[in-house]
């Protein structure tokens, strides 16, 4: 049954509707319990989310048109190079919205010629690799920033726990050791220098 030459219902929905839901799936893992639980940053929830969705049904759309490999990956290239122009997007960002982008393409163009055992293979692989990878101890690094110091009671040796805590509270950051450069106690004030991991990335 046809309305303006237009079918009502083909049997491409039910493909629409599961391959959606697996993407979905996958969007769920990679975004809110990858990217957010380390991240915290709530904006790129509502880009990354809608940019997978988006992306997944205009390319299920367009392969309904028989669109050839070179066509899907210039889409990619055109998706993969969205930059804001506010702000530019970090690397670690930028990196979560090219996994997103790849997925959603990868989900809404699989034909006969893969199984839906080696598509959901290939989102677990993606998944897996997203996860070690942001997990790794080898992609973090200690870093050092050396910093005034008012408190000089807590400058002692005997007090070098409580010196840790406060400055954790001061500048936010998990400070793994402190070293004493000098003291100058007529200000009174210390030069010292701190030492805290970061991501590989900052």
């Amino acid at each position: 049954m046809e309305f303006l030459d237009i079918p009502l219902f083909d049997d491409d929905f039910f493909k629409m509707i599961f391959r959606f839901s697996l993407n979905l799936v996958f969007l769920i893992l990679i975004i809110r319990y990858l990217y957010y639980k380390k991240s915290k940053k709530v904006a790129y929830l509502f880009t990354y989310f809608l940019i997978g969705i988006i992306v997944f049904f205009i390319c299920f759309t367009l392969k309904k048109f028989e669109i050839d490999l070179g066509m899907a990956l210039g889409l990619f290239a055109i998706f993969g190079i969205i930059r804001y122009r506010t702000d530019p997007i970090p690397i670690r960002e930028m990196t979560y919205l090219f996994v997103v982008i790849g997925i959603s393409i990868m989900n809404a163009l699989v034909n006969k010629k893969m199984s839906y055992v080696e598509i959901l293979s290939a989102n677990t692989i993606i998944f897996i690799a997203t996860y070690i990878l942001e997990n790794i101890n080898a992609l973090k690094h200690e870093v050092s920033k050396k910093i005034t110091y008012d408190n000089m009671e807590l400058v002692k040796k005997q007090n070098e726990k409580l010196l840790l805590e406060d400055l954790e509270q001061r500048t936010g950051l998990k400070i793994n050791r402190v070293k004493v450069n000098s003291l100058d106690y007529f200000k009174p004030s210390a030069n010292l220098t701190i030492y805290y991991i970061v991501d590989a990335e900052n």
